[in-house]
């Protein structure tokens, strides 16, 4: 091993750990060992919304500062160990890893993977296919000079329409970037068209708030509204997953949010702003997971 190279055990597997003084946000001078830190102790949390669904990375090896890169396909040198899913694209089988433990989380983070991307279906490994959808997401994405307090109501709209068809409760996320992420558990019959119920569900939030809200993806329209974005229901698209750090500028958080805090910025009673990491693991020990009853 290199200077400063240690192995940890976790979950009964060895894993290397290598940098761990490496600045990977240099703004805030966010190490290799915080990140590391960081999953280690929400991961509980995260594989729990995270387990079972294939995982694409993003990975930033020399810091946000610099270009990432998407990796789908779990490397050859990865451990026997890493649950795996294997699916069919185009033009060849992707072998993804399945966060479905502490190990396989760390060992991916330990490869600079920052961010973690999940479907909203799980795979089954014994029988080897995808399942149908079994969570529905709503991305709210604020197109400047829109914001946060715009994407809270939007969301408390979205709420309304949601317990009006009888679905169980949303779960509002601040991405860690622009907007929100709404979650819901989908009931077995919705599961077969979840795209098509996302759809319909932002033409009707834009039908009821024209002027705050747009369902088309046109970037040139967007522009003081929220877009809407049904389109991350699809079995072939991915959403950054609860609890995952954002390669921002700043280490920030898909963190979960109360109704609450949502009304608050939604009616200028309170600022709403997106966390870092800090702050989510101080959440967690007064609050606990608040997307415990998704499943």
């Amino acid at each position: 091993m290199a200077p400063g190279d240690q192995h940890v055990t976790v979950d009964g597997h060895a894993i290397k750990i290598s940098n761990l003084t490496k600045v990977l946000y240099p703004q805030t001078g966010t190490t290799k060992g915080d990140v590391l830190h960081y999953y280690a102790t929400v991961a509980p949390l995260l594989i729990s919304h995270a387990k079972m669904r294939p995982a694409t990375r993003k990975r930033w090896p020399d810091g946000v500062d610099t270009t990432p890169f998407f990796e789908k396909t779990l490397p050859s040198y990865a451990p026997e160990w890493i649950t795996t899913a294997s699916l069919q694209h185009s033009d060849r089988i992707v072998r993804y890893p399945l966060v479905d433990d502490a190990a396989t989380l760390l060992w991916l983070v330990q490869g600079a993977a920052l961010e973690l991307h999940t479907p909203q279906w799980k795979y089954d490994v014994q029988a080897d296919e995808q399942r149908s959808p079994d969570r529905l997401v709503i991305d709210l994405d604020p197109g400047d000079p829109a914001g946060l307090r715009d994407c809270c109501q939007v969301a408390l709209a979205a709420r309304e329409l949601l317990t009006a068809d009888g679905l169980a409760e949303l779960f509002p996320v601040t991405s860690g970037g622009k907007g929100m992420h709404l979650y819901a558990s989908l009931p077995q019959p919705r599961r077969s068209n979840a795209n098509d119920y996302a759809r319909d569900l932002a033409r009707r939030l834009t039908s009821r708030l024209p002027n705050l809200a747009i369902d088309r993806m046109a970037k040139v329209d967007r522009s003081g509204k929220v877009f809407i974005d049904w389109s991350q229901n699809n079995r072939a698209k991915t959403t950054i997953a609860p609890y995952s750090l954002r390669g921002r500028q700043r280490p920030t958080v898909a963190a979960p949010r109360t109704w609450d805090e949502v009304s608050q910025a939604a009616d200028g009673t309170e600022a709403l702003e997106q966390l870092e990491y800090p702050v989510v693991l101080d959440r967690i020990k007064f609050m606990g997971d608040l997307l415990a009853g998704l499943s």
